[in-house]
Order: C-alpha cells, then sequence, then structure tokens
C-alpha cells in the first residue's frame, strides 16, 4: 500500500473519530512528507458558523503544530485582504506561485515573509465538505525545485482524505462554539451533553450575581439606534470579561440586564466563589469609569449601573413549549439578587450583596442596614461594596422621571 493510500485509509478510519485536530494535520502533513512532498509549512483553515469568530485553523511546521482562531474584524485587515485564502475563496480555485523574486511593491505581505524565511514554492487550494462549505489550505516548501506536477496530484489527492477526518471536528467546534456563545460554559455543557428534555433541570449551589444598566429607556430614547447599541456593546464587555476572568457564567442578556452565576462545586468551594464574584464587581466598576471616560471624550452621557449579588440554591435548565426552549436559571436566590439590584437605586450604592456574600471579602463591603425586600416578609441585612477612588464614575442625571427608567 503506497503512502497516499494508506494515508486515506487513517484518515476514513482513526482519523475521522479523532477529536484531536492537531493530531490529524500531523499525521496529514508527515505522510505526505514520507510519500515524498517537501513541505516546510502547511496551514489548514477552517470556516465555520460563530458571531464571534470566522474561522479557525491548524499551522503545522517541522517544530510541531498550533492553532489559531480568526475574527471577523480579521477578514478587513490587510493580513487577509489579497491573500491566498481570499483569492482561493473567491475565485474558487488552486493558486501556485514561486516565491523566487518577488516585488515588495506589489506582493502580499504573507509571500514576503515566506521568501524571506527561505520559502521557495506556495500552493492554496481549497477544501470541500459534505455541507457545501469551501475551506482553505495552504502548502509552502524550501525546496530548490519547489512543487512539481507531481507533488501538487498528491497533495490534491489526499485533501478528500483531510477533509472526511476534519469536517466532524469542524462541526463539533461549530455547534460546541455556537451553544457556549449563547449560554455560558456551564450550561452549554449540559445541553452538549444530552440533557435538553424540556422540564429537565439541574439544582446545585451559586452565587448569583445580576446587574443593570441605570436610566437605560431614558438614555436610548435620547440616542440613535446607534449609540444605543455602542452603549448596550461597550457595557455588555465589561460585565462578561469581569465575569469571565473570575470563572463566573453569563447565563443571560435580558434588556440592559445581565444574569449571571458562579458556580459552587463543594462547601470549601463557597467562599471562594463569593470573593470571585466581588471581584468581579470591583472590575465591573474599574471598566465602567474607564468606559465612561471614553464616553466623555466622545461627548456622550455617562452610564451608571446597579449590581446585587446573592448565594444560595438555583435549579437550571429548559422551559418553554415542545418547539421552542429556553435554557434558564431559577430560583429564590435568583430572585432576591434581582431584587436586591433595585434597590441600589434608592439606597444610593451601586453595588449590593447579602451577609454571607460580603463575610467572604469583609475587607471589601460596608454594612448599610437592614431592609426590606420585595416578596420578603421579614427585612435583610444588606452590604455594600466599598468603591475605590479610581472606580467612581460621573453619574447619570437623578432627576430622570422614574416612571422612565428600567
Amino acid at each position: 500500500m503506497d503512502a497516499i493510500a494508506q494515508l486515506t485509509n487513517w484518515m476514513i478510519a482513526e482519523g475521522r473519530r479523532s477529536d484531536d485536530p492537531e493530531k490529524v494535520v500531523s499525521y496529514f502533513c508527515s505522510s505526505l512528507i514520507e510519500a515524498g512532498v517537501p513541505l516546510w509549512r502547511v496551514n489548514i483553515g477552517q470556516r465555520f458558523a460563530n458571531p464571534l469568530l470566522i474561522a479557525w485553523g491548524i499551522v503545522w511546521t517541522p517544530d510541531g503544530t498550533e492553532s489559531y482562531d480568526v475574527t471577523h474584524e480579521t477578514m478587513l485587515t490587510d493580513g487577509y485582504v489579497g491573500s491566498s485564502f481570499e483569492y482561493i475563496l473567491e475565485h474558487r480555485k488552486p493558486l501556485h506561485k514561486s516565491l523566487r523574486q518577488l516585488d515588495p511593491k506589489t506582493e502580499h505581505s504573507s509571500y514576503l515573509d515566506f521568501a524571506e524565511l527561505g520559502g521557495t514554492d506556495y500552493y492554496a487550494t481549497l477544501l470541500y465538505y459534505g455541507d457545501g462549505s469551501l475551506h482553505g489550505c495552504t502548502f509552502v516548501t524550501r525546496s530548490p525545485e519547489g512543487f512539481s506536477p507531481r507533488h501538487l496530484k498528491m497533495i490534491e489527492d489526499a485533501l478528500p482524505a483531510l477533509s472526511s477526518a476534519l469536517e466532524p471536528v469542524t462541526m463539533r467546534k461549530s455547534s460546541k462554539g455556537l451553544l457556549r456563545t449563547y449560554l455560558g460554559d456551564g450550561p452549554s455543557d449540559a445541553v452538549w451533553n444530552g440533557r435538553i428534555k424540556r422540564g429537565e433541570r439541574t439544582t446545585l449551589d451559586a452565587v448569583v450575581m445580576f446587574s443593570d444598566l441605570r436610566g437605560f429607556t431614558a438614555l436610548s430614547d435620547r440616542a440613535s439606534e446607534e449609540d444605543v447599541f455602542d452603549m448596550l456593546s461597550g457595557y455588555f464587555d465589561l460585565v462578561v470579561q469581569s465575569v469571565e476572568e473570575n470563572s463566573g457564567d453569563i447565563l443571560k442578556f435580558m434588556g440592559d440586564g445581565i444574569l449571571s452565576i458562579f458556580t459552587v462545586a463543594t462547601q470549601q468551594d463557597l467562599n471562594d466563589q463569593c470573593k470571585r464574584a466581588a471581584r468581579s464587581a470591583q472590575s465591573v466598576l474599574t471598566g465602567l469609569a474607564a468606559l465612561n471616560h471614553r464616553r466623555e471624550e466622545a461627548r456622550k452621557p455617562p452610564l451608571d449601573i446597579g449590581i446585587g449579588i446573592n448565594v444560595g440554591q438555583v435549579s437550571y435548565g429548559n422551559i418553554g413549549s415542545p418547539g421552542r426552549l429556553d435554557f434558564t436559571v431559577l430560583g429564590k436566590a435568583v430572585n432576591l439578587a434581582s431584587r436586591i439590584e433595585v434597590l441600589t437605586k434608592s439606597l444610593g450604592h451601586r453595588v449590593l450583596a447579602t451577609s454571607a456574600v460580603a463575610a467572604a471579602s469583609p475587607e471589601l463591603f460596608s454594612a448599610c442596614g437592614f431592609h426590606e425586600v420585595r416578596g420578603l416578609a421579614g427585612s435583610i441585612e444588606l452590604y455594600s461594596l466599598v468603591e475605590k477612588e479610581h472606580q467612581a464614575s460621573p453619574m447619570p442625571d437623578r432627576h430622570i422621571d422614574p416612571d422612565n427608567m428600567d
């Protein structure tokens, strides 16, 4: 059995079942080298459905492999515009190019970089998947003779086998990425692992953080749609980053409200997760001050925020109709966090927490008395997060009609 036939058999059997794309690409490249193809650098790019990323890929060299992601913004840069990937995807045909005697004034920077590193010949071609999507791959050699027609035929003959191995990996990455983007890490894992029956739920302990923009309705009434989306994007970015950097999960965007949880695995883990939630709230305030500074320079009104933090038992799972489900978290702990956030308006503190949360980080909180909470028979003690000077944020107009505020 020749090397290409052996490569094809491996890809269709073991490679197709593998969840390790770097292993698949490494085997592909080493098999081609064994067959006589003088490879120096290979880039296998995969396009996939994701609102945050447009592609991912694997780069192979004799020193090893590494993966990379491509954002939608990258497609607008000089790195992509004019590149071989743009050419083959637009023209739907391969590109074979010598890297010798290139004109630095007219050639794409990638060709010049490869030539400077000793590359002599370049080949870019397409991978075809069963759903009709096209993907790109590039091959560079340092061989003085470059790629011969025989070499290129061997590469093309091996590509269908590579597609059969990488297509399921790409589909899984795409599906998991979509779930993670819209549901967060914990819930997406639950759905991916099959816990998706309507009404099925998981009960756990968690620190719940609910954040909400102040006066969003009044601000949005005065702003253009573009400004509203820009406002929300900036606010969402800083909250999501703060939560995820502290190992929390964003579960829901509800208008301008954000529901996050920090899952408590064990009783010993409780204090740590309370601290993570508090640090996340601190980070949000710091980020908000920086965001408002930029908004002030752009002559836009400042944003303000309210955050309520609580800890307790919650249940998350699927609710909805047989044809349309929503993955959400429910429970008294969630309701209390939301209602505590509402009290930040009247008490004049941007972050309020229950005593169980504050006890884990007493140096970060200050007691602010007992207060009645809507839906509870008695009053509860609340604590405000001590704000640092650099977290100070300009406050929106407090004379806005309360009926027009969220």
